[in-house]
């Protein structure tokens, strides 16, 4: 990700409103590019218009006084008006008025009264100013310099005008925030719901109300969820059905196996046969029911971790436990989370090889949860296959008597849990199992 990609927001809400804000500020900037263009041109034919009057009015007063009184009157111009009067020199050291729209048309409106032989200039002899050349007496070939202050062309900037500008942008900017807020709330809601849905939880219905497209969505969001439900329902109570069904005649027949078959391994062939199935049957029902039902609850993980490890013990080889330093508690689907750590268990054992090793540690957010064996691996092509429903490998980790539902089962439960399931080959042989679980 560049960084000009982490710096725009990830949002739906961030995203409109930056887009929205950069219009709205796009636009006002526009609108005052605009407006000092269109004020330039009044504020010039003005300005033209002052130094026309100003050089007639210093002609017509030098032309009427009398000769003496001159120098006393061109004082006074100075003083009172900053108007000052000099003769053109041949050496003077003229600097052009800038070549801008605003002196184009202040120089086109004074020549155009003041005749083509006037010159202007934005600084004489290193003074700066307005500066216009002309003649006491048109027959008269001296020329003189009346400069004026440069202030004159300097434009008032309408500190009232951009602060009501500044108030109108801060309004539409909040006002978009609310628009964009109301608008991008349901979809909150909506990907929040359909979160929980793709943890295998069933959500409350979504709020519909809004602009017709969103009510639209809100309520095909809520027949999904509601038929997604009525079909694990059905599902489960179907699956039930079949369980009550079979459990029924598969119990008979091991007790007409235990009164009927006087051979010893014959028979115990056969319960054993019997209890397959039956735990085939099990483990369905378990991929059917779900853990969306459980209420999640504070749990010290370590402590649940021993139990199952405990329990597992009693019928083969405890597994090693190397536990490490986690949260005191986290928030956990007990049942549905010791279910996940049994079948890792279970798979190890019957797909792997022993020592079995259950890790736990912290790395970063997460509580991590290793199970690891000591078989051959599974190959690395495989791996997402593996956490499919009814996936099994043709090969020394397969076991006709699995239904291929184990690590399906333990992948749902770690999504419950807005965590991730993953396997990982080891470098010395083996396989990991963990268990990703956010730890905040």
């Amino acid at each position: 990700m560049t960084a000009l990609q982490r710096l725009v927001p990830q949002t739906l809400l961030g995203r409109t409103f930056l887009l929205i804000s950069l219009l709205i500020s796009v636009s006002g900037a526009t609108l005052f590019a605009l407006f000092g263009l269109a004020e330039q041109e009044p504020r010039a034919r003005q300005l033209a218009q002052l130094t026309v009057s100003i050089v007639n009015l210093t002609n017509a007063a030098l032309v009427a006084a009398d000769p003496a009184k001159r120098i006393a009157l061109l004082r006074d111009l100075a003083e009172s008006e900053g108007v000052h009067l000099y003769p053109v020199e041949p050496g003077d050291i003229v600097t052009p008025l800038p070549k801008t729209f605003f002196f184009k048309v202040m120089k086109e409106a004074s020549t155009a009264q003041l005749g083509p032989r006037t010159r202007f200039a934005s600084e004489v002899n290193g003074q700066s100013g307005i500066w216009v050349s002309f003649s006491i007496d048109a027959d008269d070939d001296d020329d003189y310099w009346l400069m004026l202050p440069g202030e004159h062309a300097e434009g008032i900037i309408p500190w009232h005008w951009l602060g009501w500008g500044g108030a109108s942008l801060s309004l539409a900017l909040l006002v978009a925030w609310l628009i964009v807020s109301r608008v991008t709330r349901p979809l909150r809601a909506l990907a929040n719901a359909a979160r929980e849905l793709g943890r295998g939880r069933y959500p409350e219905p979504v709020s519909v109300k809004g602009a017709s497209e969103l009510r639209q969505v809100a309520e095909a969001f809520n027949r999904m969820s509601e038929d997604l439900k009525q079909i694990a329902a059905e599902r489960t109570e179907v699956l039930a059905g079949i369980s009550h069904d079979l459990r029924t005649p598969l119990a008979r027949l091991r007790l007409e196996s235990e009164l009927s078959i006087a051979d010893h391994d014959a028979r115990n062939a056969v319960i054993a046969d019997i209890e397959q199935m039956d735990a085939i049957i099990a483990q369905f029902l378990d991929y059917a029911r779900g853990e969306g039902d459980e209420k999640a609850v504070d749990t010290d993980l370590n402590s649940l971790i021993e139990q199952v490890a405990g329990r597992h013990g009693r019928t083969a080889t405890p597994p090693i436990l190397t536990l490490g330093e986690l949260p005191a508690t986290l928030c956990v689907r007990q049942k549905a989370l010791a279910r996940a750590i049994s079948n890792l268990l279970d798979n190890a054992r019957k797909y792997g090889a022993e020592p079995i090793t259950i890790a736990t540690r912290r790395q970063g957010n997460d509580a991590v949860i290793d199970v690891i064996d000591s078989g051959t691996g599974v190959p690395e092509s495989e791996i997402e296959r593996l956490k499919r429903p009814f996936t099994r490998l043709q090969d020394a980790r397969t076991d006709a008597s699995g239904t291929g539902l184990g690590l399906a089962i333990v992948e749902r439960i770690a999504r419950l849990h807005g965590g991730r399931f993953e396997l990982l080959n080891r470098a010395e042989g083996g396989l990991i199992a963990r268990l990703r679980l956010p730890a905040g």
